[in-house]
């Protein structure tokens, strides 16, 4: 895992591996991102973090523990997750908006997230999405919050459509790196 003291240091540091709700799988994290929410996270802007901590919420990887309640997902199964895992059973959940789940949960923010080797993820039927076998788990990891932060901001807010013209202007909190 990596470790952090808020706006300062950063540095690895041994922790026990996560243990895998009934609801829930551990996955084996095959490449995680870095964003401007983690930023956030580490200069004290986000008040669920907890220290001592693992960041880290863009993910992909390989489930290598199943929760018992758990029927839709296997060992070996290779999955990411969204940014806002969801609770499924909120009025915003049962309208289909996970993204404003009532009773949100967040890899690297409320819950521990992928900057280690394994990161456990509850709630599994709601909150997996399965990565195909010739999409790379680096590829994968990048389609989280960042792509879908583009998107909405491209085809939603910006309604561009076919043969407009756009640039990109700024700097963004964009990395990514392979485990």
């Amino acid at each position: 895992m990596v470790s952090w003291r808020t706006g300062g240091w950063v540095r690895p540091r041994g922790v026990g591996d996560p243990s895998c709700a009934a609801t829930g799988v551990v996955i084996e994290v095959g490449a995680t991102g870095l964003c401007r929410s983690d930023w956030h996270g580490w200069m004290g802007h986000d008040p669920d973090i907890r220290l001592p901590h693992v960041p880290g919420h863009e993910f992909a990887g390989t489930i290598v523990a199943v929760g018992a309640d758990v029927s839709s997902w296997h060992v070996g199964d290779r999955v990411t997750t969204p940014f806002v895992c969801a609770c499924g059973t909120c009025p915003s959940c049962l309208r289909g908006d996970h993204q404003v789940c009532d009773d949100q949960r967040q890899p690297g923010f409320t819950d521990w997230g992928s900057f280690a080797e394994f990161v456990a993820i509850d709630r599994a039927e709601v909150n997996l999405v399965r990565v195909p076998d010739e999409m790379t788990f680096d590829v994968a990891a990048g389609l989280g919050c960042r792509f879908g932060t583009a998107y909405r901001a491209v085809a939603q807010l910006g309604s561009v459509a076919e043969d407009d013209w756009v640039v990109v202007h700024g700097a963004v909190g964009w990395g990514r790196q392979r485990l």
